[in-house]
């Protein structure tokens, strides 16, 4: 039997229901995906994917609203400051309508420009074009969660997050199947479903906080809202994150636009390796938060011991998952590949790609634990320093070695990056 001390256990009761959370994410798009799926033309799943990925990739630049948060607010938390905590969410939630305000402003240009750079048959960007335009409307739900959840993981609380997940999960499921199979929805009802979840979702938060928080609304004072110094503070940290954010997506999304450009077979093969990687950095942004709630506690005690001693246990769990999931993979991955697959050619053209994703693990797991631990200590500055030296890197690596080895240049420039993100932190961040 193992034996967790409380600092495991601490760690533990963040990362568990975090790791549930994340791995509700993409059953979202699934379960729209699946609907879809059985309305008899193949541009329906083409234009959910499109609308997918679309504000897949709007909403995660915006993530900056759930990791700053989570920072300051555990800071926050530390300090036992509850006016501060107070004002944090009034803050998160103030810049998160903002944001939805304008982006359902400049909805028709943004809609003009993703479809002038999506390339994609006239049928299936008509009907990813009606499911854009219903679902923008759920900007507001989406970035206000975003500032919840962050609060809530601040507030040492990852329960909340998984709750809602879980909602929002049922609700669309349930919305989506009456709107589509029963008032003959097609993609209006899927794309209806969904902005009914997020807003669920949005109100579940809400009575949550209330329930557990509500004592906190005495503490809402408007004329401290806008207070100088805590304001550039908070838009400092934001600022920071969001550029680390679009170094980041530059990475993924040229990793799959450079893998397109040599073919079918190669983009399904990085495609479907890449879903190893998602798998790891579900388990892994489970303990990152626990590092965002715990780091920033412990900072904002002034209690170094305790953080430091969080910080080893971070890694300790790190090291021992990174060992798992390499031999995890070592073991059962090309099977799990045939699970995703029958096609006979991407199978056998995985096999000589298969050892990267086993570096992966081993690779990678310090960056997703600094991560967390650095929002945590809301040195946002020195993490996106780190991820611009990564990114550069990617770029410098691949394009230096794409002649001579192709694809596996592009692997070798992803494993790259994923490692220096996690050194150059460490190198950073040693006085932390």
């Amino acid at each position: 039997m193992i034996h967790l001390n409380n600092g495991n256990k601490e760690i533990l009761r963040i990362a568990v229901p975090s790791i549930v959370s994340n791995i509700t994410v993409p059953l979202l798009g699934l379960v729209d995906v699946t609907i879809v799926g059985h309305l008899g033309a193949a541009s329906y799943i083409g234009a959910i994917a499109v609308g997918g990925m679309l504000f897949n990739i709007i909403y995660w630049i915006f993530g900056f609203l759930r990791m700053g948060t989570s920072g300051m607010t555990s800071q926050a938390y530390g300090r036992r400051d509850s006016d501060e905590m107070a004002r944090l969410l009034m803050r998160s939630t103030g810049a998160g309508l903002f944001i939805a305000l304008c982006l359902l402003v400049l909805q028709y240009p943004i809609e003009k420009t993703a479809f002038t750079l999506i390339h994609t048959t006239p049928e299936v960007e008509q009907l990813a074009s009606v499911y854009f335009r219903i679902c923008i409307w759920g900007a507001p739900a989406v970035l206000g969660l975003y500032s919840f959840s962050g609060w809530f993981i601040g507030m040492q609380n990852s329960r909340f997050p998984m709750y809602i997940a879980i909602t929002q999960n049922l609700v669309n499921i349930a919305a989506s199947l009456v709107l589509v199979y029963f008032l003959h929805m097609k993609i209006e009802g899927v794309a209806m479903g969904t902005l009914i979840a997020q807003y669920a979702g949005l109100l579940m938060a809400g009575v949550l906080w209330m329930h557990r928080y509500g004592a906190l609304r005495k503490r809402f004072e408007w004329n401290v809202f806008f207070d100088k110094q805590a304001m550039n503070r908070f838009f400092r940290v934001n600022r920071d994150i969001f550029l680390r954010t679009v170094c980041l997506v530059a990475v993924t999304v040229f990793f799959t636009s450079a893998g397109a450009t040599q073919g079918e077979v190669i983009l399904a093969v990085n495609t479907l390796l890449m879903q190893l990687f998602t798998l790891f950095s579900y388990i892994m942004d489970g303990f990152a938060y626990a590092g965002e709630a715990l780091a920033g506690k412990y900072i904002g005690a002034n209690d170094s011991r305790a953080l430091h001693q969080t910080i080893r246990r971070l890694f300790g769990w790190g090291i021992g998952l990174s060992i798992a999931f390499t031999l995890l993979y070592g073991w059962g991955g090309p099977t799990f590949l045939s699970l995703l697959t029958d096609e006979t050619s991407v199978i056998l053209a995985s096999e000589s790609y298969f050892y990267w994703v086993l570096a992966i693990p081993l690779a990678g797991f310090s960056a997703f634990l600094l991560d967390g631990i650095f929002i945590g200590a809301t040195a946002t500055g020195l993490m996106l320093k780190a991820m611009f030296v990564a990114s550069v890197s990617f770029f410098l690596v691949y394009y230096g070695f794409r002649d001579a080895m192709g694809n596996h240049a592009l692997w070798m420039a992803f494993i790259i990056y994923l490692f220096l993100r996690g050194a150059v932190q460490a190198f950073l961040g040693r006085k932390i």
